[in-house]
């Protein structure tokens, strides 16, 4: 069984007003244009289709909201039960939103993100859930798919991916789907992971941080360590500059090519979420 909500084949957007500013061919990948508005649609489709097709009762996750939210949504379009764990106080009100009106169980714990994602593999053990955190394969080869788009929409690999490094599952995600046509991985994480205002990216210690680190070696990458000015920055210059309103979250890797000092290079920008996802941050 398929479950789908027509996640996938998102626009990859030319963004010219910040191509001249920092002088290289900057292009977006607007993922915020998925159904529940991120990246996480494309990997839970999959891992909620896989999990219907082993008979699971249900699905459980931890979250910092967005996966949370596609959890809830493909489990519901999938007549499974959900369960979201979250760490209490630290998910923007919208997704929480997303997560209750998709009829979700949620679970808010005292502790961090870590907390929550431990409470989550317990739960998947007593419970007989099954895991749709990216440390589900299945998860990373639905995301996959967006390196693939990437490939075709351009025609080829470009010079430069710069995505957030928050969990760093996206980043292992793209990583497989370029396959032989790696392109430079600049990534950007918040210098103040355990309380940036970008909650999306809120996470102390991030699951795949050796795997993140071996795709920054193969390619020469870097991971570039963002203040909160700076990531609020680049947020505001995706809105008043290109028109793409995101989470703060989504324009660490905006941040990160700015900081880098990238020039003279043809750039893809992973732009992951939605503004709405978090309207709160605007204030």
């Amino acid at each position: 069984m398929r479950v789908t909500l027509g996640e996938g084949s998102t626009p990859l957007l030319h963004a010219p007003r910040l191509s001249e500013t920092l002088g290289l061919e900057l292009w977006v990948k607007w993922e915020g244009a998925n159904p529940t508005g991120s990246f996480k649609d494309r990997g839970m489709a999959l891992a909620v289709s896989r999990a219907v097709e082993r008979g699971a009762a249900g699905v459980v996750c931890a979250s910092t909201g967005n996966t949370a939210a596609a959890a809830a949504a493909y489990a519901a379009r999938a007549g499974l039960r959900a369960v979201v764990v979250t760490s209490g106080g630290a998910v923007a009100r919208s997704k929480l939103a997303q997560v209750r009106a998709a009829g979700a169980e949620l679970r808010e714990i005292d502790g961090t993100f870590n907390d929550a994602h431990h409470e989550a593999q317990r739960l998947a053990d007593q419970e007989e859930l099954v895991n749709v955190n990216s440390i589900n394969p299945d998860r990373i080869e639905g995301q996959s798919s967006a390196a693939r788009e990437v490939l075709e929409q351009l025609g080829g690999a470009p010079d430069v991916l710069a995505l957030p490094f928050g969990g760093g599952g996206n980043t292992v995600a793209y990583s497989r789907g370029f396959g032989e046509t790696q392109p430079r991985f600049v990534l950007g994480e918040a210098a103040r992971r355990c309380d940036t205002f970008a909650s999306a990216i809120r996470i102390a210690e991030p699951v795949h941080r050796e795997e993140v680190r071996r795709v920054v070696e193969r390619c020469a990458g870097e991971v570039v360590s963002l203040s909160e000015k700076r990531l609020a920055s680049a947020w505001h210059a995706l809105a008043r500059e290109e028109g793409i309103f995101c989470e703060p979250a989504s324009a660490a890797g905006l941040a990160a090519v700015e900081a880098a000092g990238l020039r003279d290079a043809l750039v893809v920008c992973v732009v992951t979420g939605h503004g709405l996802k978090d309207p709160d941050a605007v204030r």
